[in-house]
């Protein structure tokens, strides 16, 4: 009985260990939710059960969604995220800001990959909100590990998007293979995986109609002070698509 007992305490400590950290999750949604100015907190629910937060803000007559996909650890309301989101609501266009898989604090880049198929998933699940909602125009607007949890998705299910605004993704990624538009955003400032595959991303656009790479002058990764700089060149990017 007290080996069966300790294989079950591993075991449940592995699975732990192996997905998102959902205590977290529940922490950044307690504290964000009484805060919410723009749009109303919904909870949307993945096959395994597991309910997670979306920020929801409908702009009036507006015909495209827009899925906003948060970077690593944080919450779909956190700063940029949060301008973002709201900014492109003024502009005419819905958003619905998702909260994505994290892990602890502590935890480096590279343990997130295996939470990309769930992060993949919760796109899919905000993608099908949307279109319920009656918008058949869908665009993804990602930052950083999100743009690359996003990439998971695009490359998946091409036929569900118009677009995706990919800000500030690294971890070697290019858009090799991608067909719909794509804007590759980052600062000039950004960060070295991100500034380092610039060109690589460059090169991997050509020929993919209405796609396009913008550097933002002395923005840093997360455009601090270079907020609205960001913003515009999002919304000229969606105004060229939609």
């Amino acid at each position: 009985m007290r080996i069966l007992t300790t294989l079950l305490l591993m075991l449940v400590s592995q699975l732990t260990f192996a997905g998102a950290d959902y205590a977290r999750e529940k922490k950044w949604a307690d504290e964000i939710i009484p805060g919410i100015v723009v749009g109303d907190p919904v909870y949307l629910e993945l096959k395994q059960g597991h309910k997670f937060l979306t920020i929801f803000a409908e702009a009036k007559d507006a015909d495209v969604g827009v899925v906003v996909v948060h970077g690593i650890g944080i919450h779909p309301d956190w700063n940029m995220v949060g301008t973002l989101r709201t900014q492109l609501v003024e502009y005419g266009y819905t958003t619905l800001s998702i909260q994505m898989p994290v892990l602890a604090n502590n935890a480096k880049a590279e343990a997130y990959d295996r939470l990309f198929p769930e992060a993949a998933e919760r796109i899919g699940v905000a993608v099908d909100f949307l279109r319920a909602k009656g918008y058949k125009k869908i665009v993804i607007v990602s930052h950083s590990m999100g743009s690359a949890m996003s990439r998971m998705y695009v490359v998946n299910h091409p036929s569900k998007l118009v677009a995706w605004a990919s800000l500030g993704i690294g971890h070697g990624y290019s858009y090799s293979g991608i067909r719909i538009p794509v804007l590759d955003l980052y600062g000039e400032h950004d960060l070295p995986p991100v500034l380092n595959m610039a060109a690589k991303r460059a090169a991997s656009l050509k020929g993919n109609a209405k796609s396009l790479q913008v550097r933002v002058p002395k923005s840093d990764h997360f455009y601090n002070n270079h907020e609205a700089e960001m913003v515009q060149e999002v919304k000229s990017f969606l105004d060229s698509v939609k």
